[in-house]
């Protein structure tokens, strides 16, 4: 039944999360929490003078699910500006609601996501790596209060 959501790419996604941990002075964080299954992601991030993502530092206590879409999104978050980060979380969503084409580019391996599609009750924990640093960078800019 769950075969096709934990195939081996996904696993080890899952085990090999970069950038773990918390940073010591971050400009804005959020922690995120799945109220279907209790899994979180807490994200912090400092931005660049262009309010692009200068560091990430992403803790995950999450299913395998959860855990290889924070790893997908700490290896590329670096660099990115809040509307990349956005376009990116949009296509995941529309990917896992509606069937969309995958996200392409530096975050391809989101595919591998794609069949949870099928499984409603994981779309909350496997979108909170991109909702939280969502959250952060608003923080950082200005955008939301802390």
């Amino acid at each position: 039944m769950f075969g096709d959501l934990y195939h081996n790419r996904v696993l080890e996604l899952a085990a090999d999360i970069p950038h773990v941990g918390q940073l010591a002075d971050p400009q804005g964080s959020s922690l995120k929490v799945s109220r279907v299954c209790g899994s979180t992601v807490n994200v912090d991030v400092k931005l660049d003078a262009e309010g692009r993502i200068a560091e990430i530092a992403v803790d995950p206590k999450a299913c395998a699910l959860g855990q290889a879409a924070t790893s997908i999104l700490a290896r590329h978050a670096v660099g990115r500006s809040l509307a990349e980060m956005e376009a990116v979380r949009d296509a995941m969503r529309a990917m896992l609601k509606d069937g969309a084409e995958p996200p392409e580019g530096v975050f391809w391996e989101l595919r591998h996501l794609a069949p949870v599609k099928d499984y409603p009750p994981r779309h909350a924990s496997t979108m909170l790596a991109f909702d939280a640093t969502i959250e952060a960078m608003r923080k950082a800019l200005g955008l939301e209060t802390a």
